[in-house]
This record gives C-alpha cells, sequence and structure tokens, in this order.
C-alpha cells in the first residue's frame, strides 16, 4: 500500500481559512503523541479540539446534532452559525494532517480516534439515518486520510471515525462495500459474525457496568483478572478496547483507575479530566509499545484459532 504521504497528497482545498488557522495554532504544539488518551468533551464545549490536540491527546468523543443544511452542531442550545462538526472537527483534523504528510504527529502510531455521538431530543430513526448520512457525505470528501473498510478488508488511516449514541447504523455501514466510519461495539460482540472487526473495529464500554471498582482501595484480583481478559479476548479478536464513565473521585484515585488500564493493555482510557489524564499518561506510558498502525494490512490467517467461532481475515487494528 502507498504510503499515508502519498494518500494525503491526492486532497486539496481541503479546509477554509478557520482550518488554516487551526493548523497554524496546532503547529505551535510540541508535546508528543499520546495514543491510549482519549478526551470526553462535555457538551457545553463549542470548540474543543485545539484542547484536545495541544495536549497531545490520541481521540475524542464529540456529541453532534442534526440542524438545518445537513450539517452536524456542537454546543449547547439551538444550533448556531459555524458550529458545526465539519468547520470545528474534521476540516481542523484534515488541514493538519494534510500539511503534515498524512499524520496529525510525527510520531503517531495509530489513527486519532474520533467517536462522533449523535445526541438530541429526536429520535425518529428515519431524521437519525439522514444525520448519519450527512456525516458519511462529509467523510467521503477526504476519504485518502481516514480509516476504510472495503470488501472486507480494513485499512489504518490517520483518522478513524467510530458512530454512536441515539442512531444505531450498523445496518447502513454493513450495506456499504466501502466505509469511512465505523459503527461502536461492546465486549458481547466478540466472535460475533453480524459485527465482525472490519464493521467494530473498538469495543467500547461504560466502566460501571462491569466493575464496581473505583480507585479508592487495591483492586481485588478477580477484577484484575477479569480486566485483563476482556482485553485480552477483544485483541485476539482484532479489536481495540475503550473504557469509559471511569469513576470521578479524587486524583489519586482516578489515577489508579488509569494505571491499571494501562497495565491491562487498554487501547483508549477515556476521561472528561483531560489535563489530569495526559499528565499521567507522559509519566505512565501504556504497558507495551505499540505496533506501527500506519499505513496498515489486513493479514490473513492460515490456521484458524481453537474454537474460533469464525474464519475471515485478521485486521490490523485501528
Amino acid at each position: 500500500m502507498q504510503d499515508m504521504a502519498t494518500l494525503a497528497g491526492g486532497l486539496a482545498g481541503l479546509a477554509g481559512a478557520g482550518g488554516a488557522v487551526s493548523v497554524a495554532v496546532f503547529r505551535r504544539s510540541r508535546r508528543s503523541w499520546l495514543t491510549s488518551g482519549h478526551a470526553l468533551t462535555g457538551p457545553a464545549l463549542t470548540d474543543p479540539l485545539p484542547g484536545v490536540l495541544k495536549l497531545g491527546l490520541g481521540g475524542m468523543t464529540v456529541r453532534v446534532y442534526p440542524g438545518p443544511r445537513g450539517e452536524l452542531f456542537l454546543g449547547p442550545g439551538a444550533p448556531q452559525p459555524g458550529r458545526t462538526l465539519r468547520r470545528l472537527v474534521l476540516g481542523p483534523l484534515f488541514a493538519r494532517a494534510m500539511a503534515a504528510d498524512g499524520r496529525l504527529w510525527a510520531n503517531q502510531q495509530a489513527p486519532f480516534r474520533l467517536v462522533v455521538e449523535f445526541g438530541g431530543p429526536n429520535r425518529d430513526p428515519q431524521a437519525l439515518f439522514r444525520a448519519y448520512r450527512m456525516l458519511d457525505r462529509q467523510l467521503r470528501d477526504h476519504a485518502d486520510l481516514l480509516s476504510r473498510s472495503r470488501d472486507g478488508v480494513l485499512t489504518a488511516g490517520a483518522v478513524t471515525v467510530t458512530v454512536t449514541g441515539a442512531v444505531d447504523v450498523r445496518e447502513l455501514l454493513a450495506a456499504q462495500p466501502e466505509r469511512y466510519a465505523f459503527a461502536d461495539g461492546t465486549f458481547d460482540d466478540l466472535g460475533s459474525r453480524a459485527a465482525p472487526p472490519d464493521l467494530v473495529p473498538m469495543v467500547s464500554e461504560w466502566w460501571p457496568r462491569r466493575f464496581g471498582w473505583d480507585g479508592r482501595d487495591p483492586i481485588t484480583a478477580e477484577e484484575r483478572h477479569q480486566l485483563h481478559a476482556l482485553v485480552r479476548s477483544a485483541h485476539d479478536d482484532g479489536r481495540t478496547v475503550r473504557f469509559s464513565g471511569l469513576p470521578d473521585g479524587s486524583r489519586k484515585a482516578r489515577a489508579a483507575v488509569w494505571s491499571e488500564l494501562g497495565a491491562a493493555g487498554v487501547d483508549v482510557i477515556a476521561d472528561a479530566d483531560l489535563n489530569g489524564l495526559a499528565r499521567h499518561l507522559r509519566r505512565h506510558p501504556v504497558s507495551g509499545t505499540p505496533r506501527q498502525h500506519l499505513p496498515t494490512r489486513a493479514v490473513r490467517r492460515t490456521v484458524p484459532r481453537p474454537n474460533a467461532p469464525r474464519t475471515v481475515v485478521h485486521h490490523e487494528q485501528v
């Protein structure tokens, strides 16, 4: 596969003046890339990306709402002109990648994981499906810089987009022979024929759903074993792991949870304490050195795993 610089070179005129200004601001940051750090941005933040990139975090979750003129809007209240996903997130991200040979950081080792969470009071399925199609059209404008699945082969790009929230887009995604966004999954999807890794490459779960430990006391041996087993199972199934909903205790308690997740090899640690998480990950990197994912190739298994429910293509994680 051609390298990311060649992929990025095919794009032109991606971002407007706002994107160019953002790139200039981002260039001043000298922080290294924190692959496992993931920002949970609250709905009150109308422009979260600059802070996330300044800290070097490897991804973020942003909530969007369908609005007029086929746009997806950020922030509280009614849709405001200029407060769109396209202008505040997609444009600056891809302009930055284009300006740096197809990467957001020189030492980027995995895609920037952008989780787009659909929200809003409108729960009409058709309206939400239209909202996904809005996103799909905008992503295709930047296809060469995105992780994508084509005929079941998963290829990493500078940015991986995952869709979650009120709309279940799995059927829409599965029907696309070439897709530039992926469905969010859970550990229940491991080994599922209906949710292969090229459709659901990341499993995400709310910490309290499976764990009661809050970091104030040492983790029990049982919960530690469960955590390590879940992460290992997901990795064996060709998927990355993201935990959110982490305990909101003291900084010491939160650091204990982050350390345990890192020791277990959790790929994506999501938290709203962006500064604290970034400082912690710089001092305590996640166990193991991430493989170089950009670019990547699909690797076909020649010998199936014992009791494997399916024998298909194993993909590098995105």
